[in-house]
């Protein structure tokens, strides 16, 4: 798969929550997704190699008004002309962190359907974990963001939002709802790598809600997806690979909060 963590635009590093339960939400994720015999992520929350890939906090009053929803950190090019740009374009600013001299350090936006993502700067090489010397098994074991996925009823003008305001281009997918044919996007980070899927409400995603969902690994997913259930979440779509095996499942956390598990 490659290194995952590189610095360039529209590149996606990690993704935060606030949740208003804070320990029965650690509970939740440190059961869910350590599963397997080389669980891909630690009980504090890390992944097994120690990096902090999503991070889950409880809510204070100063993020008390972000969304619940997991919000990706995707890298732009310039923070304060993509939040001016989201405006622009139907889309609205929950956040936008300033410095003294009101220079933009970071932004989180709601596109014009409702999704929460955060903005940073292209992040510096030597800021970014360095993975050059592991095994290539052990980069695809690892605790990661392994896809992003956004399901809306309009993906066409969607992508359209997102490339203006992120910087991703995108391939057109085709798909299929019933017998009538539709394209859905894949978008692309500014090397040409797949960075995530813009996705029409209809077919085998007409019942997804449109919010970032955020594909974790596990090492058994059969069990990950029973350990979400019994931890009082729900399970809302499961798919199957031509073997019949499950490849990935949509859940709801305790709290409502929507995300993917995904087999590494």
């Amino acid at each position: 798969m490659g290194n995952p963590f590189t610095p360039q635009v529209g590149s996606v590093l990690s993704a935060d929550i606030a949740v208003p339960d804070y320990e029965r939400e650690l509970r939740f994720y440190s059961r869910v997704l350590r599963t397997g015999n080389q669980p891909p992520w630690r009980e504090d929350g890390m992944n097994n190699l120690g990096l902090p890939i999503i991070g889950l906090a409880p809510v204070s009053e100063e993020y008390a008004h972000l969304p619940l929803q997991w919000m990706p950190h995707i890298q732009v090019a310039d923070v304060a002309e993509s939040v001016q740009r989201a405006l622009a374009l139907g889309g609205s600013v929950v956040i936008h962190a300033k410095d003294d001299d009101e220079r933009s350090q970071w932004a989180v936006l709601l596109d014009p359907n409702g999704a929460a993502f955060g903005i940073i700067p292209v992040v510096a090489e030597e800021q970014l974990p360095y993975l050059e010397d592991l095994p290539e098994e052990e980069i695809e074991g690892m605790g990661r963001i392994a896809w992003l996925e956004l399901t809306v009823p309009d993906a066409a003008t969607t992508k359209g939002f997102y490339h203006q305001v992120v910087g991703w281009t995108w391939q057109e997918v085709e798909m299929k709802d019933g017998t009538v044919s539709y394209r859905d996007y894949q978008m692309l980070a500014e090397d040409g790598t797949p960075a995530a899927g813009i996705c029409h409400a209809r077919g085998v995603n007409a019942q997804l809600p449109p919010v970032w969902l955020i594909y974790l690994p596990v090492g058994d997913l059969t069990e990950s997806i029973r350990l979400a259930d019994e931890e009082g979440g729900q399970v809302l779509k499961t798919v199957t690979d031509d073997d019949g095996k499950c490849s990935y499942a949509v859940i709801q956390d305790p709290a409502g909060v929507y995300l993917a598990l995904v087999q590494v």
